[in-house]
């Protein structure tokens, strides 16, 4: 087996032409580099460079044999990165989200063990995600179905329409889509799949979406725009109660605004996730 530093030289050298210029890449000496050009001839039996007073230079099959060493290294250092993310993952319990709301209930556990993936996830391939093992469990509005993923229901997630105090619908005790048509929403950017919901469903509705909190709670804040919560909003601390004085929450009565979340993972890693999916449950089952 030839040794990584001589492919690397290889490699190195198919870039930069000169053994000077590929000893200063690689921050050792130039005769090593001459060593190391001779070593891997001697490894391989092969004559890979053509050697004069003055040059050196790659002969066709040294060319050939730079770009073999540079996809055997990338093959390499793929190996290395996968391996690492899969103990890392036996350790740690990875999970993501195709909306936030689940995120929002985990926050509540006290676990050092969740590395917690922020950005939501787009619907498809989720469920690669889970059988490369990139993710322990993924929150999805329906369970993926796969041979090797088992999946556990959640709980359901409600929209609520979070209406100024002095608009008419304010005072009824739910609203539907149809009810919002036309009108103009703050919204934060990053709500995942309830995005395309809301832009569907409601007519002719604007919508001014924030991709910075701060500045979706300062237009909040500043203005009589209505914006969207949920049930489980309650759970998140950025949702000060102060801060909703002027607005009156109103449930969406639409069975679309109504959405079953699960936590998808491999049925190989049942016994690891089901205690954490249990306690997600509890703290859901306190918002019904």
């Amino acid at each position: 087996m030839i040794d990584n530093y001589l492919l690397e030289e290889l490699v190195a050298f198919a870039k930069y032409n000169t053994l000077a210029q590929t000893a200063e890449h690689l921050n050792v000496s130039q005769p090593a580099i001459t060593r190391g050009t001779k070593k891997i001839e001697e490894e391989l039996g092969l004559k890979l460079f053509e050697r004069t007073p003055n040059k050196i230079s790659l002969n066709e099959t040294g060319k050939f044999a730079a770009k073999k060493a540079a996809e055997v290294l990338a093959m390499n250092n793929n190996f290395v990165s996968e391996v690492q993310s899969f103990d890392q993952s036996q350790k740690q319990i990875t999970i993501a989200s195709t909306a936030p709301g689940p995120l929002i209930v985990l926050n509540q556990l006290d676990n050092s063990n969740l590395a917690i993936q922020d950005e939501l996830l787009p619907s498809d391939k989720l469920k690669q995600t889970l059988i490369n093992e990139q993710y322990t469990i993924v929150f999805t509005n329906s369970s993926i179905k796969n041979d090797k993923i088992d999946s556990a229901y959640l709980g359901v997630e409600h929209l609520i329409a979070n209406l100024n105090e002095f608009t008419p619908l304010a005072s009824q005790t739910s609203v539907s889509f149809s009810d919002l048509h036309g009108m103009s929403f703050i919204v934060l950017q990053d709500i995942g799949i309830w995005r395309e919901l809301i832009q569907q469903k409601i007519p002719d509705a604007k919508f001014l979406y924030q991709s910075k909190r701060s500045d979706f709670d300062e237009i909040k804040n500043y203005s009589i725009f209505p914006y969207f919560t949920t049930n489980l909003s309650v759970f998140d601390p950025r949702w000060e109660e102060k801060d909703q004085v002027d607005r009156i929450p109103v449930p969406i009565s639409d069975k679309d605004a109504s959405m079953s979340f699960y936590a998808n993972y491999l049925s190989k890693n049942k016994e690891r996730v089901m205690p954490l999916i249990q306690d997600i449950k509890d703290v859901w089952a306190k918002t019904d």
